[in-house]
């Protein structure tokens, strides 16, 4: 690590601990040529994770967007908000050491949250599926319904 003042690549810690947000740790160090004391942070490289829309684009990964649909789905059902949160934070951490690459596409995201969602709620299920798969009318709704109640029995 180059000190700031006489641009040494020789200094030696003094001192680490957390940083305030536990996602980094700070060092006090010494510089060997100049003595004097610096701070530096160390953290995570984050892999940034691109989904991959239907029509082709590209964007980066929100999380946000996961629990935004989940809510969506569960509104006015009677599931605790400190629930769906979890299940967006499950699934996120799910999809995150999934993915093998660093691109993703939107059919998996959504399937991975129509996955846990069945198990959860099936109202809330259906709900995020008619969005998800873009039912084009209500054969096509009555077929999920079917396939929902087939796999009850």
């Amino acid at each position: 690590m180059k000190c700031i003042y006489c641009n040494s690549s020789d200094s030696r810690v003094v001192d680490s601990r957390s940083a305030d947000d536990n996602t980094s740790i700070r060092r006090r160090r010494i510089c060997n040529s100049c003595g004097k004391r610096f701070t530096t942070y160390e953290r995570i490289e984050e892999i940034p994770v691109v989904v991959i829309k239907r029509d082709g684009s590209r964007q980066n990964f929100h999380g946000e967007k996961i629990l935004t649909g989940i809510k969506k789905a569960c509104e006015k059902r009677p599931i605790p908000i400190a629930e769906q949160n979890k299940l967006a934070d499950d699934i996120i951490r799910e999809l995150l050491n999934t993915v093998e690459e660093q691109e993703v596409a939107t059919s998996v995201i959504g399937d991975l949250v129509m996955r846990r969602l069945k198990e959860l709620d099936e109202v809330a299920y259906i709900r995020f599926a008619c969005v998800h798969r873009q039912f084009k009318d209500i054969g096509t709704f009555m077929e999920e319904l079917r396939t929902l109640m087939t796999d009850e029995h």
